[in-house]
């Protein structure tokens, strides 16, 4: 390692702070640099959230789950040295504190085990930010005397990438901001605060994102909509947090489990003796989320007495509870959510046309899971290591081929499938494994999940016959390839791609919808595999 090679590597980036960059695209070209100069093998730039888990923002060198991944720092005591130091440090490879990353760097020899690591905190504003790590699977990779003061330097200048990053982001929030309050005749409110993440790089969670940013500090009504398990909720939570209402309640009703003789109790309120068993006065949603939000989910199974009455209050913020003439004003912003297609709802006479537009003002479509591409290794990550913590194992990743499967099933539950057949996985490759004992022997091990562990069964639904995506698996008498798995794999991809060109006539777009892919990373993976452009 050489002054002029860090010079070399330093300069570029320099100039980047001056470009109109994504934040993503940023940190990536900040984190290959840095492998430039050290030899390492692996690479994370980590975001501190409520002072006790580090996000990864950025990875190089990395499985792709880990980007998905959320690390308790209590939890991973190599971190917390890290946090702790304050400056660049590099742990002795005969270090017994367990590594957060055995079994997430992108080995193909198949080694688990990092043997070099060193980290340093990024300060931005005199504030901790987050960590900047480096990893090498063979052990001295990392011991040249320099490499501390090299990674010293990248960490400032990671902390002015990060800033840059920031106000490009703030600048771009706050013009959207200004569009929206123009739009919608709003008045400007306080900061919002931080929303809670969503997890995904795909272009329709970025689109998403987007529009969640848009309506979130307006007071529009928002008409959530999506199949059974996407994560309408979780959207719900993410405009509240980051509309002015953020500091006020955000107050659900799971309106299909509502009993129809309390509907109007539960939502209004009511007074004493206005039913039998009413022994008090109660407030109802509505008047708990005053000043706040209401979020109303499975909204399409409301009768239609209930959306006449809802309507009212949607209409004019006025409301009388259950048995009183009294009338009550509430200052609410509502949310709904639903899996029905409410205009096919008004139309077949089972919602009110009036509600359907009250409601719809300002519509999300949250994505279905097989919509978002590589977004489901991102979500397995925030599962996996959720079932680390819960079970207190040392390690869980992803072998090659379970990786495959999952990004070859349709998902008819969408997330929520997910993150159930993770948990059962885990379950089986925790019994098959011959060490399954006490937790002391678990925290040190890292348990590797292989296909057979995700199915088959009716959790892992695969694609149909028809669909192009779907690969056929050879049967006993066919011999096995001569150039290898891997090569056979990307000889196959390498026909799939180009047949399905040739199908589409020579269209990126329309063979990325047939091969359910997003186009840009079809468009990389056909460059790596050598397919000519057409």
């Amino acid at each position: 390692m050489t002054i002029s090679a860090t010079l070399h590597a330093l300069i570029p980036l320099v100039a980047d702070l001056a470009q109109e960059l994504s934040e993503r695209e940023r940190l990536r070209r900040l984190l290959a640099a840095l492998r430039t100069v050290l030899p390492a093998d692996a690479a994370a730039l980590l975001k501190l959230e409520d002072g006790e888990w580090l996000r990864p923002l950025a990875i190089d060198g990395l499985v792709p789950d880990a980007l998905g991944r959320r690390f308790r720092i209590a939890e991973h005591p190599r971190f917390a040295q890290l946090m702790a130091a304050g400056q660049a440090m590099r742990f002795a490879p005969d270090s017994p504190l367990p590594d957060p990353y055995d079994g997430l760097v992108n080995a193909p020899d198949g080694a688990l085990h990092v043997h070099d690591c060193m980290g340093c905190v990024l300060q931005v504003g005199g504030v901790t930010w987050g960590l900047l790590t480096l990893d090498a699977l063979e052990e001295g990779r990392l011991s040249d005397p320099h490499s501390l003061a090299v990674l010293q330097a990248f960490s400032n200048l990671a902390a002015a990438t990060v800033t840059t990053a920031q106000r490009v982001s703030q600048l771009t929030s706050a013009a959207a901001h200004a569009g929206a309050l123009r739009g919608a005749g709003s008045s400007a409110g306080a900061d919002a605060s931080a929303p809670r993440s969503l997890i995904g790089q795909s272009p329709a969670m970025q689109k998403l994102k987007a529009d969640i940013a848009l309506v979130a500090e307006s007071d529009l009504t928002v008409l959530i909509t999506g199949e059974t398990g996407v994560g309408k909720e979780l959207v719900a939570q993410a405009v509240h947090s980051r509309s002015t209402r953020a500091g006020r309640p955000l107050v659900s009703i799971n309106c299909a489990a509502l009993p129809e003789n309390l509907v109007e109790s539960e939502l209004f309120g009511h007074v004493r003796g206005a039913f039998t068993g009413a022994l008090s006065e109660r407030r109802g949603k509505f008047e708990q989320a005053h000043g706040g939000t209401l979020f109303l989910d499975e909204v399409g199974e409301l009768s239609l007495p209930v959306q006449a009455k809802l309507l009212r209050v949607l209409q004019s913020g006025q409301l009388q509870r259950l048995g009183s003439d009294r009338e009550h004003h509430v200052d609410v912003r509502i949310i709904a959510a639903t899996n029905r297609d409410l205009a096919q709802e008004v139309q077949a006479g089972r919602m009110r046309a009036d509600f359907f537009h009250r409601l719809s003002v300002y519509p999300l479509q949250v994505p279905a899971l097989r919509e978002r591409d590589s977004d489901v290794l991102q979500l397995a990550g925030f599962f996996l290591e959720e079932n680390r913590s819960r079970l207190a194992l040392g390690g869980l990743r992803l072998d090659a081929d379970a990786q495959a499967a999952l990004l070859q099933q349709d998902w008819p539950g969408n997330v929520r499938e997910l993150e159930h057949l993770l948990s059962r996985a885990v379950l089986k490759a925790l019994s098959r494994a011959p060490e399954s004992g006490g937790r002391s022997t678990r925290r040190a091990r890292i348990v590797t999940l292989r296909r057979q562990d995700l199915g088959p069964g009716p959790g892992l639904a695969q694609r149909s016959a028809g669909d192009a995506s779907a690969v056929p698996l050879p049967s006993d008498a066919e011999p096995m390839p001569a150039m290898g798995l891997r090569s056979a794999v990307e000889n196959y991809e390498r026909q799939l791609i180009a047949q399905s060109l040739a199908r589409n006539g020579s269209s990126w777009a329309a063979a990325a919808r047939e091969l359910q892919m997003d186009r840009a990373n079809l468009q990389r993976l056909a460059r790596r595999l050598g397919v000519p452009s057409p």
